[in-house]
């Protein structure tokens, strides 16, 4: 019985390693094919908040938006919250920036919200699913989606992303929603 918990253990180890190594290697940035010249539109969306509003990307035209795809059950997405919270706390006055996480747990906000509130996140979070992460191109989580503020898809993002980046990344769609339309 102790050399088969052994071999589980063992086992579960070797799978852990081969998700971080995975990870590490999705991590660089910006992903091939989803930069500007894709100029592809991002798919629309119609989903609940965790109070029961309806948000839909369109609502956020004329705004950059960062869009996190997470889970509850996905270790690296703990990491990304404090990152999204600081670029949030920074930006939320300015109103030409907006961050949104889809949340993709199939138990809803039974499990959403209470994991929400633990830790402590301050951006608007959604009910998704995976099947929107894959429409946006994420294939793992976390996964970030940089919309433009024309709802073109800027670029994705796999793994984990730290504010300075974050802030390089989004800089050029802030500047084009203050630029003046004409």
């Amino acid at each position: 019985m102790r050399a088969r918990a052994a071999l589980a253990a063992a086992f579960c180890a070797a799978l852990a390693a081969a998700f971080c190594a995975a990870l590490a290697a999705c991590s660089p940035a910006r992903e091939e094919g989803a930069g500007k010249a894709a100029a592809t539109m991002a798919p629309e969306f119609s989903l609940q908040d965790l109070a029961g509003r309806t948000v839909r990307l369109s609502d956020f035209r004329g705004k950059a938006v960062v869009i996190d795809f997470w889970a509850t059950w996905c270790p690296p997405c703990l990491f990304q919250v404090p990152e999204l919270n600081a670029f949030w706390k920074k930006h939320r006055d300015a109103g030409d920036v907006v961050v949104l996480g889809v949340a993709v747990d199939v138990e809803g906000a039974p499990v959403v919200g209470p994991w929400v509130a633990e830790q402590g996140i301050e951006y608007t979070i959604v009910l998704g699913d995976e099947g929107l992460a894959r429409r946006f191109g994420a294939q793992g989580f976390p996964t970030l989606a940089l919309v433009g503020p024309d709802g073109h898809l800027d670029s994705l993002h796999v793994g984990l992303v730290e504010v300075a980046e974050l802030e390089q990344l989004v800089a050029p769609l802030r500047a084009a929603a203050a630029a003046p339309r004409g």
